[in-house]
Parts: structure tokens; C-alpha cells; sequence
């Protein structure tokens, strides 16, 4: 048997991931992303909602901009939330909370630097921002913050 140079398996383990990837149906559907960014989107009209998306998906809404001090990545922050689905469905409160701001989901270290202390946000935050089940909703007063 012929032996297959290095560059040679290379080429063809390139060739046979290229013929794959050009190999998946079209009919696969939309992404998780792209029919989260469609739920957003629809509760977002349904509740004439005037906010804006970040780059990454995140859809929030500033209530209360708070002052002009905003908490950045390392800032421990104390807020009072309420998180619920998109039906209305409860997940989790909480008063005066204190956390690490990088320790919390990507959504939160995305949208509460969008506000100062006394501010308040309601930001609507697809799964791959947050937890694997489904997009998230989160009202949020952020209290205070240090550093």
C-alpha cells in the first residue's frame, strides 16, 4: 500500500470537511439564534417595546438611566431583579443582591453597564447569553457598585 504524505492527509482531511460542510441541507432551518432573535423580536411588537439590540443579541431597554457612574466587568454590584420567560412564567427574584458583575450570566455583564447607580433596565436575553432554556427577561434596579 502506497504511502500518503503528511501534506498529502492534510489536503485530504481538508477536502473531506470542505465536501461536508457543503453537504448540509438547506432545509436544516434557522439557528437557535436566529428563531430566539424572531421570539425577541415578536415580543418586542407585541409589547410596543423601544429599545435596541446589542451586536450579540441581547434586546434591552433603559427605564432609568441611574447616574452618570457606570459599574464595568470587575465591579461587585447590588441590584433587585426579577427574571421570567417570555409567557410570563417567573424564574427568579431577588432584593439587594451583591455579586461580582463578571461571576453573573453574559447578558447581565453586557446590558447592566448601560446604566448608572439608581438606574434600571429591562433586558430581554437570548439562551446563549444566558441559560440553555430559552430566552430570559430580566428587570433590573442596580442599586449600587463598587470599584
Amino acid at each position: 500500500m502506497k504511502e500518503i504524505s503528511k501534506t498529502g492527509l492534510g489536503l485530504l482531511l481538508f477536502a473531506m470537511i470542505l465536501i461536508g460542510a457543503c453537504n448540509k441541507s438547506e432545509d436544516e432551518g434557522p439557528s437557535i439564534q436566529d428563531q430566539e432573535h424572531e421570539q425577541i423580536q415578536q415580543y418586542v411588537d407585541d409589547n410596543q417595546l423601544n429599545g435596541q439590540f446589542t451586536e450579540s443579541g441581547l434586546y434591552y431597554i433603559i427605564e432609568t438611566q441611574g447616574s452618570d457612574k457606570h459599574p464595568k466587568f470587575n465591579s461587585i454590584i447590588t441590584v433587585t431583579y426579577e427574571g421570567y420567560y417570555l409567557d410570563g412564567t417567573v424564574l427568579d427574584e431577588g432584593s439587594f443582591y451583591t455579586e461580582r458583575l463578571n461571576l453573573l450570566i453574559t447578558g447581565w455583564q453586557q446590558g447592566i453597564p448601560f446604566i448608572g447607580e439608581g438606574g434600571s433596565i429591562k433586558m430581554i436575553i437570548p439562551s446563549h447569553l444566558a441559560y440553555r432554556n430559552g430566552v430570559l427577561i430580566f428587570d433590573v434596579t442596580l442599586h449600587n457598585f463598587t470599584k
